[in-house]
This record gives C-alpha cells, sequence and structure tokens, in this order.
C-alpha cells in the first residue's frame, strides 16, 4: 500500500519535471536557446552578411 503510493508520487514528480523541460524547451527562446551560459558574444556578426 504504502509503496503504491510512493510509486505514484515518484511518478507524478517524474512526469511534471519532463512536462517543464519540455515546456521550456518548446516555448521558452531568449538569447541563444535559452539558459545555455555559452559565453558566446554575438554583438558585432552582421546579419545581413550571408553565410557561405
Amino acid at each position: 500500500m504504502i509503496q503504491g503510493i510512493i510509486v505514484a508520487v515518484v511518478f507524478a514528480a517524474a512526469l511534471f519535471y519532463l512536462g517543464r523541460k519540455a515546456y521550456a524547451s518548446l516555448f521558452v527562446k531568449k538569447g541563444c536557446g535559452g539558459n545555455c551560459k555559452c559565453g558566446v558574444d554575438f554583438s558585432n556578426i552582421d546579419p545581413t552578411k550571408p553565410v557561405h
């Protein structure tokens, strides 16, 4: 009985965690894809220059 409740709580927590990760990857786009902390400065790149 108690084991079933613990399994259900852990399963619900995992679903909540995965739901938050999926939401963040699909709908929250800022900077270069989110909270990557890559440290790359794109401020001096000319967006009109074609990429070859």
